[in-house]
């Protein structure tokens, strides 16, 4: 049976991340909204309106000055701003998956055993299965749709 986990109130969360090393910086024209930073990687909270307390901006790698997403693509992990994508190195990783961590112990959260193998993407975009979604007259045609469709055109000039 899974142990109960306590959530903690945003001061209580605030002052854990203080006493754990990470960085916090007061969001612009918001007194309940934080930005954390450690490891290169940062994320945000913010207080509840019960007083506890929740992740507004999930954690994600410090590209510049901007938080990156992790994006998982099936062969490679990239990390993604609204400027530029680069690929995820081990140490990128890793230091991703510890942040995600102890922020979830900052704020009382569970810790679930597939998170804590590694890292987990915001998003998840195969190639085969980008855009299955879609209705199949919208959907882009792959490239190994469009040499079927060429390699029967050519079969069937063949045979007149």
């Amino acid at each position: 049976m899974a142990a109960k986990v306590e959530q903690k109130t945003y001061e209580e969360a605030v002052n854990w991340l203080r006493d754990h090393g990470f960085d916090l910086i007061e969001a612009p024209g918001a007194q309940t909204r934080v930005f954390l930073k450690k490891y290169n990687c940062s994320a945000a909270i913010q207080k509840t309106d019960d007083g506890g307390v929740k992740i507004f901006a999930y954690p994600g790698y410090m590209i510049g000055s901007e938080i990156s997403k992790l994006v998982n693509r099936g062969y490679q992990q990239f990390l993604k701003t609204t400027k530029t994508e680069v690929p995820a190195t081990a140490d990128h990783l890793k230091a991703l998956q510890q942040f995600s961590e102890e922020l979830k112990e900052a704020l009382g959260l569970p810790s679930l055993y597939n998170e804590s193998l590694g890292t987990v993407s915001e998003s998840y975009q195969y190639d085969r299965v980008k855009d299955r979604d879609q209705p199949e007259v919208e959907r882009p045609k792959r490239p190994w749709e469009t040499v079927k469709v060429k390699a029967a055109a050519a079969a069937k000039k063949s045979r007149a």
